[in-house]
């Protein structure tokens, strides 16, 4: 997989996660205490987010990382 497939199908996963909780980008980011424009780049495949943003993502949707990144 290369690294944009890699950070498009996180992307979409964060999407599902956040929407099976009924969440919109800017719950996610207030929960994460990042901007909605943060949250927005990640969910698109903008940017490559460091493993702890990724932490920062799942404790606040309370599921594990593991779970985040399994797509």
């Amino acid at each position: 997989m290369t690294r944009e497939k890699l950070k498009l199908e996180l992307g979409k996963q964060i999407v599902k996660l956040r929407e099976q909780r009924g969440w919109t980008q800017s719950d996610l980011a207030r929960a994460c205490n990042k901007d909605r424009q943060a949250i927005e780049k990640l969910e698109n495949g903008k940017v490559n987010p460091t493993l702890y943003t990724l932490l920062e993502v799942a404790n606040a949707l309370e599921i594990s990382l593991s779970k985040l990144v399994d797509f």
